[in-house]
């Protein structure tokens, strides 16, 4: 997989406490852009902002549908993310076909 195909969902927490979830082929030049005031306007004053978890992407549209279904998370849900290889978990159970 080339590096210019691999997209990154990412969770990140701002200085208020709450979470943000944002998709990047770069998640450091992103969060540096969000700290830098450039990034989404919900992060815009809620900085600095720390990564909480990421998760490698085969394609633009994988890390789309994704972030999609993180967003439509609890905040308590969400929080259980953030914990050591959860997001990674949530996004291989979201990619298994049902029977």
């Amino acid at each position: 997989m080339e590096r210019a195909d691999v997209w990154f969902v990412y969770l990140a927490r701002c200085a208020d406490g709450s979470l943000y979830t944002g998709i990047a082929r770069d998640v450091e030049e992103r969060i540096a852009a969000h700290d830098a005031g450039k990034g989404a306007k919900y992060t815009r004053g809620r900085g600095p902002l720390e990564v909480c978890a990421v998760r490698r992407c085969r394609s633009k549209g994988d890390a789309l549908r994704l972030e999609l279904a993180v967003k439509a998370l609890t905040r308590t849900a969400k929080e259980s993310l953030t914990t050591t290889r959860r997001l990674g978990a949530f996004a291989r159970k979201r990619s298994r076909p049902t029977a």
